[in-house]
Formats: C-alpha cells, sequence, structure tokens
C-alpha cells in the first residue's frame, strides 16, 4: 500500500484528486493539508507517508519549499508535484530542490496513478505532456550551443543585471536601481550574451534558469 498527503489549498481540486485516488486499491490517502506547512505538521503528528502530492503554489509555504523541508527532515518520503504551472523554470526548481515527480493537473488518472507508483519504486517521473514539450524545445531551439559552456563565470555585478532582466526590467530601470549608467547595463547585457552564445535576450534567461545560475 502507498500512503498518500494530499497538500492543495483548493478544496474541491483536493476532493476530487482524492476520489481519483481512492479508485486505485493499492493507494490511499492518509492526510491532506492546504498547505505546506499543514503537510509537514501531519508527517510530524505520525501519520504514515510515502508520497507527498504537492500543488506548486500554496499558502504559508509553497511546493518548493516543502519538498526542501522534507529533504532535509523526511529524505525518505518522495515528493510528486501536481501543478498547472507547465514552464521548465517550475520544472527546474522543483527538481532541483528535491521533487521525484512533476505532473500538470491536465494529465489523466491513469497517467496520475502511474507516475506515482513509479515514484514509490525509486524513480523519477514527467508527465508526457511535459515531456514532449521540453522535447520539441530541445530540437526546434538550437539558439544556445552547449559547447565549451561549463564553468562559465558570472561575476555578482552580472548575476544582479541578469536577474533584474529576467524580472521584465528595461537597462533605464535596471540602471537606476543598481546606481550606474545605462551604457554599463547594456555592456554588462552584451557580455552576458557572449559568454552564454545566446542569440537574444530570451535565449540568454532561459540558459540563466536553466542553468541554476538564477531563480
Amino acid at each position: 500500500m502507498i500512503n498518500i498527503i494530499l497538500a492543495e489549498d483548493h478544496n474541491i481540486v483536493r476532493n476530487g484528486i482524492r476520489s481519483l485516488l481512492e479508485k486505485e486499491p493499492t493507494l490511499t490517502v492518509a492526510g491532506e493539508a492546504a498547505n505546506g506547512r499543514e503537510a509537514l505538521d501531519l508527517i510530524a503528528s505520525g501519520v504514515p507517508v510515502d508520497i507527498v502530492l504537492a500543488d506548486m503554489n500554496m499558502p504559508l509555504m509553497t511546493g518548493v519549499e516543502l519538498i526542501r523541508q522534507l529533504k532535509v527532515s523526511y529524505p525518505a518520503v518522495r515528493v510528486v508535484v501536481l501543478s498547472m504551472l507547465d514552464h521548465e523554470k517550475y520544472v527546474y526548481q522543483a527538481f532541483v530542490a528535491g521533487a521525484s515527480g512533476y505532473l500538470l493537473k491536465s494529465v489523466t488518472s491513469d497517467e496520475m496513478i502511474f507516475a506515482i507508483k513509479h515514484v514509490a519504486l525509486g524513480s523519477k517521473y514527467l508527465c508526457s505532456q511535459l515531456s514532449f514539450t521540453l522535447l520539441d524545445r530541445l530540437i526546434y531551439a538550437p539558439e544556445i550551443s552547449m559547447d565549451g559552456q561549463q564553468g562559465v563565470a558570472f561575476s555578482k555585478r552580472e548575476i544582479e543585471v541578469l536577474q533584474l532582466i529576467a524580472e521584465g526590467l528595461t537597462n533605464t530601470e535596471i540602471a537606476e536601481k543598481l546606481f550606474t549608467s545605462k551604457r554599463t547595463v547594456e555592456g554588462h547585457r552584451q557580455n552576458l550574451i557572449d559568454k552564454t552564445n545566446a542569440r537574444n535576450t530570451a535565449v540568454l534567461i532561459r540558459y540563466a534558469i536553466l542553468n541554476g545560475v538564477i531563480n
């Protein structure tokens, strides 16, 4: 039997997931939580758990924060993310934090159950929709050449500029925030593009996220 704790802040969604899981005889919903903090409290109280099925966006403690806490306090507990967030940034953050699976809320009940059983055996799982999306991006977005990019070093100021670019600030706004000139910011932006061999700013940001340079 696989014991599951559901961490989802929307009651209707949580009830629907529980209903689906309870149809599978090898799965049992041992507890429910409206946020990451409640999920940790359930585990601390002695509720048996093998897998936490968690949303990414929850009040008080997000999915990523919950994953990090579980890896420290309960390393044997595996986490499967169930989220509407389909951007590779969130997938990357979840797995880096220690998640064992990532599912979109659009998955079928069969795939959800398969993923949970797969993760319970010690493997990792990425839902088919995301797998094909990421594969397409690798195939059809060759703007980044990964050759020779291992060990690319960024200065503290370059990382600051990169983070602000990712937040959507213009060169002028970045210059004002960092108390420097627009020309200097333009120079940092060009250096970042040159270092990563990125064709444009969008590709630069994607590189930075995928390689953990920025959050």
